[in-house]
């Protein structure tokens, strides 16, 4: 086929052309407002491999005729970030568009502050990683953050369908689609190993009586021989990833210590697998084991301390002590029931009794005024109402049944059981 892969090939050649990213892109975007208005503000794209974020970058640039500059993080260094922004003194305005700029060091980062603070460059940065870990303060602070979303099936069949008819090598083949549900599957929702995985499939496949026709079965068959080869490069980061949490989740310490190793094996960042460490903690173990939380945050600061390679051996202790930890999403379950609640109801407003207050006016209006203060009571408890009018009685934490959780809902029921149903 073409020199180039297919991704490469069907990049889109206007911002209008990108799939997905309707809350971004739509009639009322941002995105589509900077285009119409030619302003870009420094901004950090978050979100998911092959969702765009490299191409929107591209195509903000060429919509508003600003000049444009690419760094990766992995291979750039501050003298390379001096460079490109003496260049851009002489062309105020110039995108940097850094890739994985979570991969940046401190003083990395440092570099561009001034740059961007003056507008000499206007930052565009990619990252997969929550910024909030990685990226400074003071450079998201002068900084819009954009998420970019996972595409849904609609998006990946729309990108599938326009490769067979419009790139320049598919488009002379007969393509028959008989099963698109591996192509999906496979590609969880990233549009560069997509359509990837088609020409691949294409090139695999046998061509029956001048038609070529793809299955689920030959997809499959690519999908794993493409897996065995990415593996050894640690290109199968969120595959891998992925594996590793689920084997803690599922109380298997033999298999998520293997596919620690793996990651270590591989050159894996040693902080982006403790981060991850600290979120399982809570969202799969939470109070049916406090104290895991205390360990994966001590595994991330002993991590900082004393790198690599022994880094590994805390890695292992705080893998193996989460997967063998009794395990309870009623914390992660509570905030995501608590924040659909806020999304039905809006902002309901907090009860009198509840608000502070810190002024004249507010006391003689009857803030505070019928709070009553626990610590009053012995037991340090008097019951009263917390939630705002049209929530009384809506349970959101819900133990489950481990040793530790079994003594919160004794609790629970002895203090709110007519309230709360425990």
């Amino acid at each position: 086929m073409g020199a180039a892969p297919l991704s490469e090939r069907m990049r889109p050649k206007s911002v209008f052309d990108v799939v997905g990213q309707r809350h971004l892109l739509g009639d009322d975007g941002v995105f589509r407002r900077m285009v119409e208005s030619k302003t870009i503000p420094s901004m950090i794209l978050w979100g998911p491999p092959g969702v765009g974020k490299t191409t929107l970058a591209r195509l903000l640039a060429e919509a508003t005729g600003r000049p444009f500059k690419t760094l990766s993080a992995v291979s750039a260094g501050v003298k390379e970030v001096r460079e490109v922004i003496k260049e851009a003194t002489y062309a105020y305005g110039t995108i940097l568009f850094i890739d994985e700029i979570h991969r940046f060091s401190k003083s990395q980062q440092d570099a561009l502050l001034n740059a961007v603070e003056k507008g000499i460059i206007v930052l565009v940065g990619a990252t997969t990683e929550n910024p909030s870990f990685e990226v400074n303060s003071a450079l998201i602070s002068r900084s819009q953050v954009y998420v970019l979303e996972s595409l849904d099936k609609k998006d990946l069949l729309e990108l599938v369908n326009r490769a067979i008819k419009e790139d320049p090598y598919l488009k002379k083949k007969t393509i028959q689609l008989k099963d698109t549900y591996n192509l999906l599957r496979y590609s969880g929702g990233d549009a560069r190993r997509l359509l990837n995985l088609l020409e691949l499939s294409v090139d695999a496949a046998k061509e029956e009586e001048g038609e070529i026709i793809i299955t689920d079965e030959l997809v499959a068959m690519v999908a794993q021989q493409r897996a065995a080869r990415y593996d050894k490069k640690g290109e199968s980061h969120y595959d891998i990833i992925s594996a590793f949490i689920k084997s803690i989740r599922g109380s298997d310490p033999n298999a998520a210590v293997y596919w620690l190793a793996r990651m270590i094996e591989g050159g894996e960042d040693p902080k982006f697998i403790a981060r991850r460490l600290i979120i399982s903690a809570s969202e799969d173990i939470g109070n049916a084991n406090p104290n895991a939380l205390l360990i994966a945050n001590n595994c991330m600061q002993a991590i900082q301390n004393i790198g690599m390679p022994e880094g590994r051996i805390v890695l292992s202790q705080a893998t193996t002590y989460l997967a063998c930890s009794p395990k309870s999403n009623a914390a992660y379950t509570a905030i995501k029931d608590a924040q659909k609640v806020v999304k039905m109801t809006g902002d309901l407003p907090v009860p009198l009794h509840l608000r502070n207050a810190s002024t004249k006016l507010m006391k003689e209006l009857g803030y505070a005024d019928a709070y009553i203060y626990p610590h009053d009571d012995p037991q340090g408890f008097i019951p009263q109402e917390y939630m705002p009018e049209g929530l009384e009685g809506k349970t959101l934490y819900k133990p489950k049944v481990n040793s530790r959780e079994k003594e919160m809902m004794n609790r629970l029921q002895l203090m709110w059981q007519k309230k709360y149903k425990y």
